[in-house]
Formats: C-alpha cells, sequence, structure tokens
C-alpha cells in the first residue's frame, strides 16, 4: 500500500438544495476511479442538512454504516423499530445486514453537521442491528476514544475487523498510533495536525501503515480508522 495524503479538496462536492456534502469517495453521482475506499472503508460523506429537511426513507443491506453527529441533531426512524434523535456527540452504528430501510431527517430550526461513514462487513446477509452511543471527544480531550470495534467490549460492535477511534487533540500536544491492524486511514474533522513530514488540515485524510505520531498545529479533532 502507498503511503498517501487525501486532500479535501480532492473531495466531490455536491449541493443539492438542503443537502450540502463532501465526498471523500465516489458516491452517488460524483465517481472519480481514483477514490474508491480504502481498504474496508468505503464511504465518508461531510454532509450539513438544513433545518426540517433530510433524506426520506431509503433501505440498504450488507454495510456497516456509521453516524457521528458534530453539530445539531437528526431524528432517525428504521424497520428495526428504532426511532429518536442523534445528537451532537453521539454516534449510530446501523449493520445493515439482510436489509434495513430508514430514515434521517433534521427536524430542528437549525442546520445539522454530521458524518456518514460506511464499512464493508466480513459477514454479508447477517441479521440488521441498532446501537448508538454518547462519546464525545471534545469532553475529553488528549486521548483516543474507542467508538466500534470487532470485539465484545468495544462501545459499538462492527462486523468487520476494524477498529474506530476519535480524539480532540489541543494545540501542541501528541497522539501516538499503534496500529492493531494494517492500514491506517486518520480523517482530519477540523484544525491542522501533522502526521510525519505530512501536515493534513481540515478535509483531508492521511493513509498509511505502521506506527506514528499526530501532532496538533492547532486545536483539532480527528477519526482514526485502523482497518485490514
Amino acid at each position: 500500500m502507498n503511503t498517501y495524503l487525501h486532500r479535501g479538496e480532492d473531495r466531490g462536492h455536491v449541493k443539492a438544495g438542503w443537502l450540502e456534502s463532501y465526498h471523500s469517495f465516489s458516491f452517488g453521482s460524483w465517481y472519480d476511479p481514483k477514490y474508491m475506499g480504502v481498504s474496508a472503508l468505503r464511504v465518508i460523506n461531510d454532509d450539513r442538512i438544513d433545518a426540517h429537511n433530510g433524506f426520506g426513507t431509503h433501505s440498504h443491506d450488507n454495510m456497516e454504516i456509521l453516524t457521528c453527529v458534530l453539530d445539531g441533531a437528526i431524528s432517525h426512524r428504521d424497520t428495526m423499530g428504532n426511532e429518536g434523535q442523534i445528537k451532537a456527540g453521539e454516534w449510530q452504528l446501523m449493520s445493515a445486514g439482510t436489509g434495513v430501510a430508514h430514515s434521517e431527517i433534521n427536524n430542528t430550526d437549525t442546520p445539522v453537521h454530521l458524518l456518514q461513514i460506511w464499512i464493508i462487513p466480513d459477514v454479508k446477509e447477517a441479521e440488521p442491528n441498532y446501537q448508538q452511543i454518547s462519546l464525545d471527544p471534545r469532553n475529553d480531550p488528549n486521548k483516543w476514544h474507542l467508538i466500534a470495534g470487532p470485539d465484545a467490549n468495544a462501545p459499538m460492535h462492527i462486523r468487520q475487523n476494524a477498529e474506530i477511534k476519535s480524539a480532540v487533540l489541543e494545540k501542541g500536544r501528541e497522539l501516538s498510533v499503534e496500529p492493531v491492524k494494517k492500514v491506517n486511514y486518520v480523517h482530519v474533522i477540523s484544525g491542522v495536525i501533522r502526521i510525519g513530514d505530512q501536515e493534513v488540515k481540515a478535509g483531508d485524510a492521511f493513509v498509511f501503515e505502521g506506527k506514528a505520531t499526530i501532532q496538533a498545529t492547532e486545536d483539532s479533532q480527528f477519526i482514526w480508522f485502523d482497518l485490514p
């Protein structure tokens, strides 16, 4: 695998009425054969949804769908019987398995900012499952927070040999990347960090193997995907 920097400006940009989205990987009407995912990571969509708008009922199957709400709140409803809000600082994992239909609507008076993340599962045609946790790294900075993993002790169980961790790192502080799997994909939500000699800013991602140190040039928030 080649080490490379995936610049935010190389993402797909879609502005369609109530939705503005940046696609790290090919999605919907935006297609670039250079950006089809990394390992099992298939989608990172950085979405901003206007008030009283959203995604109507639609279906998924055989995909692990992770939602990270950064600002605002989104209302979820699905055919498994789950219904409620996902608020800023909360995470949702919907394992679509054999198939599930759901809607994600911003029923509030303010915009919502969230990340939609898709990971290809290593188990097909499993029973659909829903998980939701509150874990905001902004409340406990300068450390890794495990969000999802393949083991039973992870806050949310994902059907893939991968771990997803998040952190807020204050300016001048450092964090170590010590992968358990093989491929590291570090996506920056806000701020600027350095990994080796690479400067990685909001919207960028850095892909590499092996251990590394992350240094915060300014207060920063990011997600680390430890992938097979």
